[in-house]
């Protein structure tokens, strides 16, 4: 009987650490695939946005006649204004003198940016003494034309809007050492724009700066003075009741619902702005509150009552006990809770559609009155366009977004670590 008994402990013992062993196992695998996908997921991005961090350029020997110029005179105000297009058109068919007829001159041009006149224009006021004279100066590619290059190296035709006759002055120029690939600052330098190779995310990622700013200025001390109302100093009765109930279920309301309010009530009832950083902080922070609230109210909960106790024991008030020792120590976890509540915020695009922070808007923001769009917001536009070149824009913005992120939350786990008292 008792050889039998043993027998079956023994048996239940094997089985018990076999399922043991596979849970383990699934877990670890569970864990791996999990892992997979997202280095999967950001390896395709990276791949995608790596060339859109570069540019070709096309040397240009540029003859700045004073003829082509039209100016009459050397000063800088005429020189502003004078007709630098002529000159870089001009230029342009001296170096290819063998094109004729309107259309392939059309076609020619084409092959340049719309910034490349402007290229010009800077270049000779910033060194005046070349009028009369001839200057290399590099100018931007136009976006097929960077595409082409980024995506053939036989020069063959793969469905990109380039011609045959494109093609061929391209390899002419390209075999002469004339394109040269450099580094793409203006994607982080410019704001957006209508021509891929101009666009930049410089305004977006001011203006997501902005915004979370604002954010972070009214959803901080207005989520922590609530959990520690309600935690340390709110009677429990049936006001209080409901305010935790609302607080639980605006953190389950989707996210274009806090848009909607913003624009009918602090948009259209207020009157403020639309498209600004502060609105959409506004906006933010009515999203972000209910996430610090119920993050901040556990772990105030979590505080020992011992050191409650211990405080009051000893003399203090309410007040000195909560902000100078529940407080504290509960920081770390409020600042846990607000890191999720700020990547939230970070990520979201819809309540800022609501709100006008999807129009194009080109110039970099100043200030929180000033209009601007968010990084979201510039992805998902980018993601919409049919040319070629913003694809991999829209790779690279991801990228910068993702990085942002991963600023914010290094300087938060910082922050925790400086802050975190054991007990």
């Amino acid at each position: 009987m008792n050889r039998t008994t043993t027998e079956k402990v023994v048996k239940s013992l094997k089985q018990r650490h076999r399922k043991e062993k596979l849970f383990k196992a699934a877990g670890f695998a569970s864990v791996c695939f999990g892992f997979l996908l997202v280095l999967t997921l950001i390896s395709d991005i990276v791949i995608k946005a790596t060339p859109a961090f570069h540019q070709h350029w096309l040397k240009l020997e540029i003859d700045y006649q004073q003829e082509w110029l039209g100016v009459d005179s050397l000063d800088y105000e005429k020189l502003e204004s004078a007709d630098y297009r002529k000159v870089l058109r001009r230029s342009i068919l001296a170096m290819m003198p063998e094109v004729s007829g309107r259309q392939d001159k059309r076609s020619l041009y084409k092959l340049v940016s719309n910034n490349a006149e402007f290229t010009v224009r800077d270049a000779l006021l910033k060194s005046p003494e070349f009028i009369g004279k001839k200057k290399n100066v590099w100018v931007m590619l136009d976006d097929d034309v960077d595409s082409y290059l980024k995506e053939n190296t036989e020069f063959s035709q793969t469905g990109i809007r380039i011609s045959e006759k494109q093609a061929g002055w391209i390899e002419q120029w390209y075999n002469n050492g004339l394109i040269d690939k450099q580094w793409n600052t203006e994607f982080l330098t410019s704001g957006d724009s209508r021509e891929p190779e101009l666009a930049g995310v410089r305004g977006a990622l001011t203006g997501t700066m902005w915004t979370m700013l604002v954010t972070l200025i009214l959803s901080f001390p207005l989520g922590v003075a609530a959990a520690l109302y309600l935690e340390e100093f709110a009677p429990s009765n049936r006001f209080t009741d409901f305010i935790e109930v609302n607080i639980n279920n605006l953190a389950a309301v989707p996210s274009i619902v806090f848009g909607l309010l913003g624009l009918a009530v602090i948009i259209n009832l207020f009157g403020m702005p639309r498209s600004t950083p502060l609105v959409g902080g506004v906006v933010l922070t009515l999203m972000t509150l209910p996430t610090i609230i119920i993050a901040s109210r556990a772990s105030i909960k979590a505080v020992p009552p011992s050191i409650r106790e211990a405080a009051l024991g000893l003399g203090a008030s309410k007040m000195q006990v909560a902000f100078g020792h529940v407080l504290p120590l509960a920081m770390p976890g409020i600042i846990t809770g607000t890191i999720i509540g700020m990547a939230q915020a970070l990520g979201e695009t819809a309540p800022l559609l609501m709100i006008g922070m999807v129009a194009f808007i080109v110039d970099v923001p100043m200030g929180v009155t000033d209009a601007s769009t968010v990084m979201p917001v510039q992805i998902y536009l980018w993601a919409d366009s049919p040319e070629r070149a913003f694809l991999a824009k829209t790779s690279a913005a991801i990228l910068v977004l993702l990085t942002f992120l991963m600023m914010m939350n290094t300087l938060a786990a910082t922050l925790r670590r400086k802050f975190e008292k054991r007990f």
